[in-house]
């Protein structure tokens, strides 16, 4: 991979770039609850050759959300249920989006 590669990749959301402390950094919490997060299997970070942590801007997001509930009072194990929830519909409705779009240019409507 040349540099210019690994500075397109930057770009990239699914891109693990953040260590553990960079990410916890961000997000203003701790690195026990962005571990929290991964035994909920509400994130997965990608590990580093030496076995680190790595999280992507995508998982980042993620996180925020799920400090956001848990900072509203929300168990860490109801925040997680929640965004899987709210990530499903979100993907339930595009796909219905796409549907719709497919089947209005599939056939037209009759005509009077």
């Amino acid at each position: 991979m040349t540099a210019d590669d690994s500075f397109g990749r930057l770009d990239d959301d699914d891109y693990p770039a953040y260590t553990m402390g960079r990410a916890a950094e961000m997000l203003g919490t701790t690195q026990g609850f962005l571990r929290a997060l991964g035994e909920a299997r509400l994130i997965t970070p990608l590990r580093s050759a030496g076995g680190h942590r790595r999280y992507s801007r995508y998982q980042l997001r993620i996180a925020a959300r799920a400090r956001e509930l848990v900072d509203q009072g929300t168990a860490i194990e109801a925040a997680c249920r929640i965004i899987i929830l709210e990530d499903q519909l979100e993907e339930a409705q595009r796909l219905n989006a796409e549907y719709r779009r497919a089947a209005e240019t599939a056939s037209p409507p009759p005509e009077a």
